[in-house]
């Protein structure tokens, strides 16, 4: 659950089971693990909003590329700061190991005023990604088979079902949240491949509500991207709301795109 398709995806794979007959696992699978393509290449572009209404923009080239668990590794990101001006060349760039491999992902940042490159370590899943509402825990992807998941309500709004289904941690397994309800949303005539998650509703360990995110999509070529996704904490009233474009899909990004020395140059 919750793979967030900015950071890290998991191939989608194909069934031959009638939709009528898919089990409430298959309709997770279908339309919460989308397929990111093997590479990407985007702007990414983060606002954050707190309670009173200011606001804090920054601006990042983003690229990425799927792994898919060779070596361990899920994928690979990189983060080159373009907005504001006095952050321009700041890298950031993250490995994301397979669940398998069970090791936090390694990350490094690039600050060009002191011309280092540091390791930046994760104590907390919880804590903040980017400052923005998402954490670590949520941007690092999670099996599915690591919740129990059940069909709470099915409805047709227009032309389209909408599939809600709850999630819950299976015992012994580590989770932010004592449950996670997703909102899928599928064109009536429309195969399972077009089925895609609109809306979560996230709920804290007391299981009280705790955020909500909202995202819209776009697809490029075979694979599925968001086009924006904003997230508010109900309980804070922060919010950070994340927008894609120039998305290029499969362009070939070569491995050494991820590296340190690749994080220093100054013509990336």
């Amino acid at each position: 659950m919750m793979l967030l398709i900015i950071f890290t995806g998991v191939m989608l794979p194909v069934y031959a089971a009638e939709p009528e007959r898919l089990t409430v696992r298959d309709i997770v699978q279908y339309c919460d693990y989308k397929n990111p393509g093997e590479d990407q290449r985007s702007q990414l572009a983060i606002t954050l909003v707190d309670k009173d209404g200011s606001e804090k923009k920054n601006i990042y080239k983003r690229l990425w590329k799927n792994y898919h668990g060779k070596d361990g590794i899920d994928d690979k990101m990189v983060l080159f700061t373009v907005f504001p001006p006095d952050a321009e060349g700041v890298g950031f760039m993250r490995w994301a190991y397979s669940e398998n491999a069970d090791k936090n992902a390694d990350q490094w940042i690039y600050l060009p005023t002191l011309k280092k490159i540091r390791r930046v370590s994760v104590r907390d899943p919880g804590d903040s990604f980017l400052g923005s509402d998402l954490t670590y825990f949520d941007i690092s992807g999670r099996s599915i088979d690591a919740d129990e998941h059940k069909v709470v309500k099915t409805e047709r709004s227009g032309a389209s079902d909408i599939i809600v289904v709850e999630s819950t941690p299976k015992p012994g397994s580590d989770s932010l949240y004592s449950k996670v309800v997703s909102y899928f949303v599928k064109g009536v005539n429309d195969d399972w491949n077009s089925c895609t998650k609109r809306k979560t509703d996230f709920y804290d360990k007391k299981g009280q509500p705790l955020k909500q995110q909202v995202i819209t999509w776009q697809q490029v070529k075979n694979a599925w991207v968001w086009d924006e996704m904003a997230v508010r904490n109900v309980q804070t009233g922060h919010s950070s709301v994340f927008k894609i474009t120039d998305v290029e899909i499969n362009v070939g990004l070569k491995d050494d795109v991820f590296s340190e020395r690749n994080l220093k140059r100054p013509n990336r």
